[in-house]
């Protein structure tokens, strides 16, 4: 692994972004708008403090997904992926510089979110604000994750975008939102303790029912962190030399 190519890449990835305001406004203000907008969906506080944290570890997780698997298929089908992987470069070098870039907006995505929802929608939480703020920012980059990942098996946009039906709405509906999963059907259940999703919204749900950082939240922040370097890895590991 070359830092100094993984840093060039990220500093390349953000000056497109930075020339693309319709992208850039989609992955900062979005899970914002759709925290918003939901709050008054639910209506009643009670209703909303009960899925607003599945839903802050799940919106920037769509969001950023979408972003990085359509963004990164742009730069092979424009063929500027390709012309990068001639030179002597390691393929995870430039994963990891996608990463580090889509990173940066995380940060930023899910600090409006956060600030928003605690402080205009009204939101409770038990524990520590660093923790859901860190979890929030690992969901956010576990889009980011996959998304890279998925980008590798597509040839065009669109592609990429029925990825999100096969790999992400799945992963919605086994997640703990509409129902718990331990209510689930066996099979259900088993299918969800394997989805990295699972994970985001237990470790956002634990914090806003439990005062201090227990053995299950770090067990759950260590699935997700872990499946986004495996996503990284095997991203890495598929990611064609060239585009056909």
């Amino acid at each position: 692994m070359n830092p100094v190519i993984a840093l060039a890449t990220a500093r390349r990835v953000l000056d497109q972004l930075r020339h693309d305001p319709r992208t850039l406004a989609m992955a900062l203000v979005v899970p914002t708008l759709l925290m918003v907008l939901l709050r008054f969906v639910f209506d009643e506080e009670a209703a909303f403090d009960a899925v607003a944290p599945a839903l802050l570890g799940l919106l920037p997780f769509l969001v950023m997904f979408l972003i990085t698997s359509v963004s990164t298929l742009r730069e092979r089908t424009s063929g500027t992926l390709e012309r990068l992987l001639t030179l002597p470069t390691a393929k995870l070098d430039l994963l990891l510089g996608y990463a580090l870039a889509f990173s940066l907006v995380c940060l930023v995505q899910v600090a409006l979110a956060v600030a928003v929802s605690l402080s205009w929608l009204g939101l409770d939480i038990a524990g520590p604000l660093w923790m859901l703020f860190l979890v929030a920012a690992l969901d956010a980059l576990l889009g980011t994750a996959l998304g890279l990942l998925v980008s590798a098996f597509a040839r065009t946009e669109f592609q990429a975008v029925q990825f999100m039906p096969a790999v992400v709405l799945p992963q919605v509906l086994l997640c703990g939102l509409f129902t718990p999963r331990d209510q689930m059907a066996s099979f259900l259940e088993y299918l969800s303790d394997v989805l990295p999703l699972s994970y985001a919204v237990d470790a956002m749900t634990e914090l806003t029912r439990h005062v201090g950082i227990g053995a299950d939240l770090v067990a759950q922040v260590s699935v997700i962190g872990a499946a986004l370097l495996l996503s990284l890895v095997l991203g890495a590991a598929t990611l064609r030399r060239q585009t056909a």
